[in-house]
């Protein structure tokens, strides 16, 4: 039985360790990460198998099998991952003239892609293609906010963004895609209306971030990366952007050693990284979220892929 000295002591413990744990608790979870892998390709083009084993400089890279692989394997070491495309998946090989596109979105579906954009050679079957590949084959959602469709066999087939949960994290991601008129045949590109990019770009960034409460804003961009003269690109659009954390683009086959990064209009850092065509590199960014210092790129590995990386 306990002497009053040695209840009134215990109490006192007990008390403080009411007081104190929660608060050391909320520290922990207050400085330890979150983190999220974020993969990703573009411009992928039919290549459903590797290269040959001819000589040539990509011989045995790419695939679908040695990027599932590869993927799978990620998703095993992290507990957090997105898969994401960028656009144009359709043309380039036989099995796209034979199949129109097919074997492409079952193959994505098989590898629980979470979202992908439009781009231009999406509609090299036309749009009533396109839009039965996706009603029947995909069980993900094609992501476009500059594109109305109204009046299209396209229309109320793709969405504008789509928040993507993991763990604690909202993701908010959206698309955009390039100018269709004199780079699509009007009868293919039908009665699709253009919209500005980087107007309806941060109208969604807007949306995610105000109203939806999203952790991070990635757009899916198939504007291409930078040009000579003043045309839409990635690069324009960071430098003329709020709220939008990530650019992962395509359309121009561009190789990025490393993702770039610009300053938004507001003076904030965002991210532009592309990973060239045909499914040949996969895009691999690792990004940290504390209460403490917010979000950050905690590390990046353009992935070759091949055989021997997938397997």
């Amino acid at each position: 039985m306990l002497n009053r000295k040695q209840f009134i002591k215990r109490g006192v413990s007990a008390a403080r360790a009411m007081i104190i744990g929660p608060t050391v608790m909320e520290a922990a979870d207050y400085f330890s990460p979150l983190r999220l892998t974020i993969l990703h390709t573009n411009d992928t083009h039919s290549r459903m198998d590797p290269f040959p084993m001819d000589g040539g400089r990509n011989q045995g890279l790419g695939g679908v099998a040695a990027r599932a692989q590869l993927i799978e394997k990620i998703r095993q070491e992290e507990e957090h991952v997105l898969l994401l495309d960028a656009g144009d998946i359709f043309q380039g090989t036989p099995y796209f003239n034979l199949y129109k596109g097919e074997p492409e979105i079952k193959a994505m579906a098989a590898m629980n892609y979470d979202a992908c954009t439009i781009g231009n050679h999406d509609f090299d079957a036309g749009m009533e293609n396109l839009a039965t590949q996706l009603t029947r084959h995909a069980n993900f959602p094609m992501l476009v906010t500059n594109y109305d469709f109204a009046g299209t066999p396209m229309e109320q087939k793709t969405q504008p963004y789509k928040i993507l949960k993991k763990g604690k994290l909202r993701i908010g991601v959206f698309g955009v895609s390039i100018e269709g008129r004199g780079l699509i045949p009007d009868n293919l590109f039908g009665a699709t209306k253009y919209l500005d990019p980087v107007q309806k770009a941060n109208e969604a960034a807007n949306k995610l971030k105000k109203d939806e409460y999203c952790d991070m804003i990635i757009c899916l961009s198939h504007l291409g990366y930078q040009y000579k003269d003043n045309k839409v690109s990635d690069e324009i659009l960071a430098k003329e952007s709020e709220n939008i954390d990530l650019i992962i683009g395509g359309h121009t086959h561009t190789f990025f050693d490393s993702p770039v990064t610009y300053k938004n209009r507001k003076g904030d850092d965002i991210i532009v990284n592309q990973v060239g065509w045909a499914g040949i590199v996969l895009g691999r960014l690792d990004f940290e979220f504390t209460k403490f210092s917010g979000k950050k790129l905690a590390g990046n590995h353009n992935i070759s892929v091949s055989q021997k990386t997938g397997g």
